[in-house]
């Protein structure tokens, strides 16, 4: 049966989709004509006639709908010379009948296993079920997945491009690296870098940041004149004097300025004899000048040396690659100028004092260390440049790296994730294939039934089950026979002669009623009698008397009958209609109780505002009785003041003329001026049906207008001492007032 319809963008139906939910076995709803109840009767018999509309089908199980309204009498009376034989089953032949019955038996197993399967496919409202719980095992990864994305987006998002814009897309892409990422996984660090280079704006390459020369340097460490002390010759006679003092340093620096002196002591500044001239001479020989020499030459090139490195070095820094670490490189420049400055102070050292052992700090260490910054910065300058020749694979290669890692980050969720979802695809998969299997049988079940119903089916019991109802109900002008194809009727007179041009339109309401109600228990072909129906009467009871509109009521009711003990083939129910007599009748049950509704039926109201037809379900059947309603209008705070005064009047003939028979002349005689006017306004209409003469003054009237009304007609009750109803009727909007009632006269 329907569940849920939604009517928008036609007829007169907005943009804003109405709602009719919560749908029941049978469904009122009341609206005056031009209201919109025929636009629903249309969308239930053709919902693909209407694009904009939509019809919710329990289970998704498509019931056969059969509609009566505008469009059935027209296409089957007006346009049509001949109505369609209605086919119905036979009751002589037993066996067969017990077939079919058995047959439709096992037909509403395999539905209801269907309907079953598919509740649980996509649960009740179509949103739940193992489909429900699959979307919301997708919508719980997506989400999650998209929080990596949103984490990592500032840094990696070269990666992910071309799927940034869609938390889906997203997913879907997380769900497939699943199963075909091979890539290495890094740290994010390592990507972060990495993508900076490869995600940036196209890169170019790079210099070489240039090697270092510190062997030679170095080798100078291990000259062996820096341990050698470098002294005079032993034999000569002032050796021993000198070698006993330890003074060869100074007797060599005062060697200098004896010379210079003229061979005057610079100390005691008397002449030295030239023994003791021969004697220096001698202890400083060509081994002593040659050592001297070396270790001169050894200052002079280890400083030259030095500064060379110490501008290699400064050179790099000023000029720094981006891959170098050159806060570090620094760093270690300065413990080398420290080094080479203790170094080369230990050299000047060993040129006054070459008899002193000296040893230079050693340089290695820190020459190594700028080397290794050198030549790591190298290594990354020569990845950058290899990607740079190769960019397109390196960044192909670093998206999978970067989805690899998100893959590590998701790894218990996804792997909680493809545990549940092998779990739900393999219950999907097992579902679908049951509801396939139910499929295929139930359609094998309606082909079997419909070459049962072929075997005992016949259109006669139809014609003679009309014609006995239009003569119970007092039709004998005309009657219903069968054609000469044998499949089709017509109607005729008593004399033989064609009847159906001369109907009255409540004949042909009534007969077109009857060809429906019989048409719910059979069909316009030889099978299909027993298929499953949604039936709508919209408005059936328009043109008849209100003989046959209790007839009609009755006839619908006994359906209802029907669906409630499940003898039938109808499952649902529709009921349409602006007759309020009509309405009442058709939906009264002393079941229902007084302030509610039963689980088997819905009410809805169908009206327009403005131009826009709206559907307001009701918690109440909201049609009591037709003096209710024009009350109830009284009592809406959101009256319309052009229709107030015809209710007024008719509530004022409703309850004194008909109900009380009561004359009003005398009550308006009560009044003075305006409202005297107004009264008469009133009562003249009870009178004769026309309006007064003064009535033309108040077709348009404002809100004060209506206020004054409002006040006379609450006074027309006080005044005839009737105030008791008024208020009853009013309910919760009657307002006390100090109202000076008449005096009753005896």
């Amino acid at each position: 049966m329907i569940e849920s319809m939604t009517i928008a963008n036609t007829a007169t139906f907005g943009p804003v989709p109405e709602v009719l939910n919560k749908l029941s076995q049978f469904n009122f709803l009341f609206g005056a004509n031009g209201t919109g109840k025929t636009t629903v009767s249309r969308v239930i018999a053709d919902e693909n006639n209407f694009p904009t509309c939509t019809v919710t089908w329990k289970a998704g199980t498509k019931l056969q709908p059969m509609v009566y309204n505008h469009d059935f009498v027209e296409r089957n009376f007006t346009q049509s010379t001949e109505l369609k034989g209605v086919f119905t089953l036979g009751e002589k032949q037993v066996d067969t009948l017990t077939k079919i019955a058995a047959a439709k038996v096992e037909l509403d197993r395999l539905t209801t296993k269907i309907e079953d399967l598919t509740q649980a496919l996509h649960g009740a409202n179509g949103t739940g079920g193992k489909k429900g719980e699959l979307a919301m095992l997708e919508t719980g990864l997506k989400d999650k997945c998209w929080a990596q994305k949103q984490k990592h987006d500032a840094k990696l998002q070269g990666a992910f491009e071309s799927y940034r814009g869609s938390s889906e897309k997203f997913k879907t892409k997380v769900v497939q690296e699943l199963a075909e990422n091979t890539a290495t996984l890094l740290t994010l660090t390592e990507l972060e870098n990495k993508s900076e280079s490869i995600f940036g704006p196209t890169p170019t390459t790079e210099q070489a940041v240039p090697a270092i020369e510190s062997s030679t340097l170095i080798s100078h460490e291990t000259n062996p004149i820096l341990k050698k002390r470098v002294i005079g010759k032993d034999g000569v006679d002032i050796a021993a004097m000198i070698k006993k003092l330890g003074n060869s340093d100074w007797v060599r620096e005062g060697r200098t300025f004896h010379d210079e002196n003229g061979s005057v002591c610079p100390f005691c500044q008397r002449r030295t004899t030239e023994a003791f001239a021969q004697s220096l001479n001698e202890y400083f020989d060509d081994t002593f000048v040659t050592d001297s020499k070396a270790i001169a030459d050894l200052a002079t090139n280890y400083s030259t040396d030095a500064a060379r490195l110490q501008q290699q070095i400064a050179s790099i820094i000023a000029s720094p690659s981006r891959f170098l670490d050159v806060e570090k490189l620094k760093t270690e420049k300065a413990l080398l100028d420290s080094k080479v400055s203790i170094n080369v102070q230990r050299l000047v050292g060993k040129k006054k004092e070459a008899s002193q052992v000296v040893e230079l700090e050693s340089l290695s260490n820190v020459a190594a260390a700028i080397k290794d910054l050198i030549d790591s910065a190298n290594v990354l300058v020569a990845a950058h440049n290899k990607m740079v020749k190769n960019l397109p694979q390196e960044r192909s290669t670093l998206t999978s790296q970067v989805w690899k890692y998100v893959l590590e980050e998701l790894k218990t969720d996804l792997t909680a994730y493809k545990t549940t979802r092998d779990g739900l695809d393999k219950a999907i998969t097992a579902m679908n294939g049951q509801i396939a299997a139910a499929t295929t049988d139930k359609t094998k079940k309606v082909g079997e039934i419909r070459e049962l119903e072929k075997q005992t089916t016949s259109v006669q019991p139809t014609i003679d089950a009309i014609n006995a109802l239009l003569v119970s109900f007092g039709f004998h002008g005309f009657s219903l026979a069968k054609t000469a194809s044998a499949t089709s009727y017509k109607l005729i007179r008593p004399n033989g002669s064609d009847a159906k041009e001369t109907l009255s339109e409540g004949e042909k309401t009534f007969v077109t009623f009857l060809y429906f109600y019989h048409l719910l228990k059979g069909s316009v072909s030889d099978s299909g009698m027993t298929t499953d129906r949604v039936v709508v009467f919209d408005d059936p009871v328009s043109s008849l008397d209100s003989d046959i509109l209790f007839i009609v009521g009755s006839l619908i009711k006994g359906l209802f009958d029907e669906v409630r003990l499940r003898t039938g083939h109808i499952k649902q129910i529709f009921v349409l209609t602006h007759n309020v007599y009509f309405h009442k009748e058709v939906t009264y049950n002393r079941k229902r109780p007084r302030n509610g509704v039963l689980n088997e039926e819905t009410f809805w109201i169908v009206k327009k505002s403005g131009l826009v037809s709206n559907l307001a379900a009701q918690t109440t059947n909201p049609i009591k009785t037709s003096y209710e309603l024009l009350w109830s209008e009284v009592r809406k705070p959101e009256r319309s003041n052009l229709a107030i005064q015809n209710t007024l009047r008719r509530i004022l003939e409703n309850y004194f003329k008909i109900f009380g028979d009561i004359e009003l002349d005398e009550l308006c005689a009560m009044f003075d001026g305006r409202e005297k006017i107004i009264c008469k306004s009133l009562c003249s209409w009870v009178h004769d049906g026309s309006h007064y003469a003064h009535d033309d003054l108040y077709v348009s009237i404002d809100d004060s207008t209506v206020e004054n009304y409002l006040k006379v007609f609450r006074e027309i009750f006080v005044k005839a001492h009737h105030e008791g109803h008024y208020k009853m009727m009013m309910g919760d909007a009657f307002v006390e007032e100090s109202v000076q009632a008449a005096p009753r006269e005896t």
